[in-house]
């Protein structure tokens, strides 16, 4: 029986895209009969969270390197946003990377706009939460940041990531294109993304990997998203996944929801 877990993806309100690249509701209903996994990640989140008690957390989830796999909690719901690269710094107050593996407390956190969020969406129906955000967020942020700084990283982002219609580049290469050296590109990363950019490309891939692994045989999902050859991808899928594709696909559990990603109270 599988679990009985509602995800909805909300529409971004235009306001918000500078610095939301998705959002999306979850609610776990009943007593979840099958364990979770929680994909690696390499975004930043903030979560508004409503536990089974009725507790409300505003949380921020930093990226995950490494897949982890554990049991969920029943009458939970959260909103989820996914923050754009380069947001962590100038909305939650520290680089990206001091986050990475960790679920803090928005409240918790230096920044004055991290803690002005908490108290703006804490009490708020989760429905609410989007709408009111595009009001306040936009101001919160539009003087804390720096474009062309943003938009080199985002351009890093993108050339790493795979498409539909290219393997993701070299990290050299990226380098090279962007005309920065390759420390100047991994500070970038560390500070606005949370990893470094060969970490955040291999998590890229393996993201890549799972999503089109019932499509297309392995040696052609190898092959799309930048492996030298299967035995390279499946190398690189069990660092991240702890265990091999095969495996994975054999018993595969449904991705995690933001609700189960956090501490329960």
């Amino acid at each position: 029986m599988p679990n009985a877990t509602a995800e909805q993806a909300l529409t971004t309100p235009e306001a918000l895209r500078p610095w939301i690249t998705g959002v999306r509701t979850v609610s776990v209903t009943d007593p979840p009969v099958e364990a979770f996994v929680h994909l690696p990640d390499a975004v930043t989140k903030v979560v508004l969270r409503v536990g089974p008690d009725g507790h409300r957390d505003v949380l921020a989830l930093g990226p995950r390197v490494r897949a982890g796999y554990y049991e969920g909690k029943a009458h939970v719901s959260c909103v989820e946003l996914r923050l754009g690269p380069g947001t962590a710094r100038p909305l939650l107050g520290v680089p990206a990377a001091e986050l990475a593996g960790r679920v803090v407390p928005l409240d918790r956190l230096p920044g004055r706009a991290a803690r002005r969020l908490a108290d703006e969406v804490r009490w708020l129906d989760p429905r609410e939460a989007v709408p009111h955000l595009a009001q306040v967020l936009p101001e919160l942020l539009s003087a804390g940041t720096d474009p062309a700084r943003t938009a080199l990283l985002r351009a890093g982002v993108d050339a790493l990531s795979v498409r539909t219609d290219r393997t993701p580049a070299q990290v050299r290469d990226v380098a090279h294109e962007l005309a920065v050296s390759e420390r100047q590109l991994r500070n970038l990363f560390t500070e606005g993304v949370g990893v470094s950019p060969k970490h955040y490309a291999r998590i890229n891939r393996v993201r890549t990997v799972i999503d089109r692994a019932t499509t297309a045989p392995w040696s052609e999902v190898a092959a799309a998203t930048g492996y030298y050859d299967q035995s390279h991808m499946t190398s690189d899928f069990r660092a991240l996944m702890g265990v091999p594709p095969r495996s994975y696909f054999t018993g595969r559990l449904p991705a995690t929801s933001p609700c189960q990603a956090v501490p329960g109270r």
